[in-house]
């Protein structure tokens, strides 16, 4: 007999005890309260991941970071759908492909090798990597994609191309995501390069990564400050919004260069 016809049986049952009776949960009852028990288990375990990788109050400041990072990427990328509609026009596809390149597939690409709040923390190194290179590609799909409608909406509405810092920014770091998308090939095969150490690779690449992740949380923060933006929103939800990629880049600036001054001190 399985689990849910055993349930199913004693759903209306209720057991008499002496001075006591105790009726049992429904299943469907059953089954909301146990989705609500796992998403704070989740939760709990980030933490205790973070807390396990540096221990103490460093320990929960930073899991604390890692986790509002999850949650305050997550909330951009789903206000931008809801206020650009994707589909409505073709100009709708821009923010909503671009926030989906920058604010979540290359945030989460690079929070995967985060030793504070990742839930990958305990893969290894090697399949982390290829999960990190396969985000970024999505991340860097979704930009071209995104790139392409606001170059072809303003050649349809017969408008200048690139005449705002938004527009160069933009231009500038998509170009340098598909750099780096190709460059990572070589850490993934190494033997491709022939002079270069696998640790010295590694180095260039984070340093060349976090760059382009500030250049695409700054396209992201001269966005939000556009005319379209600025009227869709007020003024309190704005500032709210602005502060989503600065905290972001914040707390990703402080990953890469932490992790990089670790491995110095160890080499030391």
């Amino acid at each position: 007999m399985t689990p849910k016809m055993h349930l199913g049986k004693i759903r209306k049952c209720k057991f008499h005890v002496p001075h006591l009776k105790v009726e049992v949960l429904s299943w469907r009852t059953f089954r909301k309260a146990t989705i609500c028990t796992n998403v704070c288990i989740c939760v709990r375990r980030l933490y205790r991941l973070g807390m396990d990788a540096q221990p103490g109050t460093y320990g929960y400041t930073r899991a604390a970071c890692t986790i509002l990072t999850h949650l305050v990427c997550t909330i951009f990328t789903i206000l931008i759908t809801v206020l650009s509609r994707p589909g409505s026009s073709l100009f709708s596809w821009h923010p909503f492909l671009m926030t989906l390149a920058f604010s979540f597939f290359m945030t989460e690409a690079i929070l995967v090798f985060s030793p504070h709040g990742s839930p990958f923390r305990m893969f290894p190194h090697k399949s982390k990597g290829r999960l990190h290179w396969v985000l970024q590609c999505l991340g860097l799909a979704c930009a071209a994609l995104g790139f392409v409608a606001i170059v072809y909406n303003k050649h349809l509405a017969g408008k200048a191309h690139f005449t705002s810092w938004h527009g160069l920014t933009g231009l500038v770091t998509v170009c340098v995501v598909g750099i780096q998308c190709l460059a990572a090939v070589s850490l993934i095969y190494p033997s491709l390069v022939k002079g270069w150490s696998l640790a010295k690779l590694k180095r260039y690449h984070a340093a060349a990564g976090l760059l382009t992740y500030l250049l695409g949380g700054g396209s992201l923060f001269l966005g939000v400050s556009s005319v379209w933006f600025t009227a869709s929103v007020g003024e309190l939800a704005w500032y709210l919004t602005a502060l989503c990629p600065v905290l972001s880049s914040l707390v990703i600036m402080s990953q890469v260069s932490n992790a990089y001054m670790a491995k110095k001190r160890l080499q030391s």
